[in-house]
């Protein structure tokens, strides 16, 4: 980054050896148009995930997913739901399925299914043992939101000591401006910001 600051931003984690990829909460709430989380254009960020999960299965790299659920009348919801009311489509009595993840993606056999019931797909899931006990180095994250969800999960990926590699064309927003301005951060100061066809590349080395 230059200007008055210098280099003092925009550094890089890099890739390591051993990538994974997170799948954050690309479910119906976020890509049905009559969603509680309805996004202007989810299309792309779908395909681009397909992609990404096409490219790991293949090279045998760990599949994750996260979900939002929360128990009936929303106890574990925390102040979350009281800040974020229309998270309570995502409790277990809540009319419709919009907790369910979005087609055409789906989980495959083995592949984790997380749930959680605030913003990082690290605060109170197994996902940061998980992924050290598969001797992951490289956190690879795409799903929505930018500003919300994937860069929380961005943030604490660093901060449990993994590369969080964030996948410009497969994260979407409610705004273009809310996504722009939050990758633009995260490459400043959380994560490494790519592009599709880098983390495809990167993807595509078999695991060993």
């Amino acid at each position: 980054m230059t200007g008055p600051h210098g280099t003092a931003f925009s550094g890089r984690v890099g890739w390591g050896s051993r990538p994974a990829l997170v799948v954050i909460d690309l479910v119906r709430a976020y890509t049905d148009p009559e969603g509680p989380f309805a996004l202007p254009d989810p299309g792309p960020a779908v395909a681009a995930t397909a992609d990404l999960v096409a490219a790991a299965r293949s090279a045998g790299h760990s599949v994750l997913w996260t979900v939002v659920r929360y128990t009936r009348g929303l106890a574990d919801g925390g102040l979350f739901v009281r800040k974020v009311p229309a998270l309570a489509a995502f409790a277990e009595d809540a009319d419709g399925q919009w907790g369910e993840i979005a087609a055409p993606l789906k989980p495959a056999g083995g592949e984790p299914v997380l749930v959680k019931q605030y913003a990082s797909a690290f605060f109170g899931t197994s996902l940061a043992s998980t992924l050290a006990a598969a001797g992951v180095d490289t956190v690879v994250l795409c799903g929505v939101s930018t500003s919300g969800c994937v860069r929380a999960s961005a943030t604490d990926a660093l901060q449990h000591g993994f590369r969080p590699q964030v996948v410009r064309q497969a994260c979407a927003d409610r705004s273009a401006e809310l996504h722009t301005s939050n990758l633009t951060d995260l490459d400043a100061k959380y994560a490494d910001v790519v592009d599709l066809p880098e983390a495809l590349g990167q993807l595509a080395r078999p695991h060993h």
